[in-house]
């Protein structure tokens, strides 16, 4: 009896076994199809397909076959080919005068060739892509932020950032390090700035460090809407760690909507001379030549949708109306700076993924990340340096915003960066 026991025992061990296996066989056959589904549906017919030196392969699309289509609220869009809009000069006074004019940058793929008229580029996704993901759904999106609490909310040391002599303060998240230049209180339907173009190291694959421009409207600290652009060094949904340029979007605080580049359904790409996503060359030399690129979004306030624009007034595209909600109309502050992203930030050992060059605000023009002429536009569709700005950063010993002014009468540089972890950042 004990023997028979034992034989059905060893069976039961054995088709366990067996359907184990079976089952972590489907797992792994259900992965694959789903990453090939999602393949299909990111990457769209091509035209014709440009191999970029940096391993890139850049796709020219049907502009009428986007991604930005699939998106439910923009099934019957038709598509704004350009601005309605232009924007009035600055007044000579307004210019930057603080330092020589910086030389500009390219994208790598554009030296193998361009996208027919009619065609956008995209940047091919592939496999290693998504795997690299932490799921499906989250490719291509920032992580969302951990729940509020007023306990888990982490300010300077004075908890304030200084702005139109008002003391606010400002709410930041638990894996994230900014270091920037604001503005808030009015209604903003623009911002620019010149970007200073840098190569800064990242230390874990789940890191980004960011320099950028971000508009945002909301309600509260979970409850608002972003529309951001810049460049961005990003292991994890590149690849690599190129510096690449980049635009986002957001309805809901980061939770679920929204993404990076065209990586979802939403932003409307018209331009077909630039790809999101895409690495941008050279960089700039600590001590040597400095290159910069600038970046702009606008609301066209006869249409309402949000433009980006990149380099000289080039219109790349734009995130349509019927996607927002609180920026329908306008945004209630801009931010100028960097971030960086890591679950070690504000942590011991802090990341020694840097920020900007790598160097601190105060090591100043050819040493330091800096944004030149920062702008916001209003209703009078007039470039301005903003009336009001301060300068924040979470954490002041890891990465610095310096609003550096260098004789009365010339208007500041903002310079910000730094190394991560250091003796002073732990």
């Amino acid at each position: 009896m004990a023997k028979r026991t034992l034989t059905i025992l060893l069976a039961i061990i054995l088709i366990n076994i067996v359907l184990s296996e079976d089952v972590k066989a489907n797992k792994s056959t259900k992965t694959s199809l789903d990453v090939d589904l999602k393949l299909k549906l990111l990457n769209k017919p091509a035209v014709k397909s440009i191999k970029s030196d940096d391993g890139d392969i850049i796709d020219c699309v049907d502009i009428h076959k986007q991604p930005a289509f699939d998106h439910p609220a923009l099934q019957n869009h038709t598509i704004q080919m350009r601005p309605s809009f232009h924007l009035k000069s600055e007044t000579p006074n307004t210019k930057n005068k603080a330092s020589p004019q910086s030389q500009v940058v390219a994208q790598t793929w554009q030296r193998n060739g361009r996208c027919p008229n009619g065609t956008i580029p995209i940047r091919r996704i592939r496999s290693q892509d998504l795997l690299r993901a932490s799921s499906l759904e989250s490719f291509g999106k920032k992580a969302p932020p951990p729940s509020h609490k007023n306990n888990a909310t982490y300010y300077l040391p004075n908890d304030l950032v200084y702005i139109n002599n008002t003391n606010i303060s400002l709410p930041s998240l638990s894996d994230r390090s900014a270091a920037i230049l604001i503005t808030l209180g009015f209604n903003y339907i623009g911002a620019q700035g010149d970007l200073n173009i840098w190569h800064p190291s990242v230390e874990s694959p789940d890191d980004y460090t960011t320099a950028q421009v971000l508009l945002k409207n909301g309600a509260s600290y979970d409850d608002f809407e972003t529309v951001e652009t810049g460049w961005v060094v990003n292991p994890k949904l590149y690849g690599d760690a190129l510096t690449r340029l980049f635009a986002y979007w957001t309805v809901d605080a980061y939770k679920s909507t929204g993404c990076f580049d065209l990586t979802c359904a939403g932003f409307v790409q018209t331009s077909q001379d630039l790809a999101l996503g895409a690495s941008l060359e050279p960089w700039s030399v600590d001590g040597g030549p400095q290159y910069q690129v600038t970046v702009a979004i606008n609301l066209d306030p006869h249409t309402g949708n949000w433009w980006l624009k990149v380099g000289q007034n080039a219109a790349l595209g734009y995130w349509p109306r019927s996607l927002l909600n609180y920026l329908k109309a306008s945004a209630t502050s801009v931010e100028w700076g960097g971030q960086v992203y890591s679950p070690n930030v504000k942590k011991t050992p802090h990341t020694t993924t840097t920020m900007g060059s790598g160097e601190y605000a105060s090591t100043l023009h050819g040493s330091a990340c800096y944004i030149k002429a920062p702008r916001i536009v209003d209703y009078s569709l007039s470039l301005k340096y903003p009336q009001w700005v301060g300068t924040w950063a979470d954490e002041p010993y890891c990465y610095s915003a310096y609003n550096y002014v260098q004789a009365p009468g010339v208007e500041p540089v903002f310079y910000f960066g730094g190394p991560g972890r250091n003796p002073n950042c732990p």
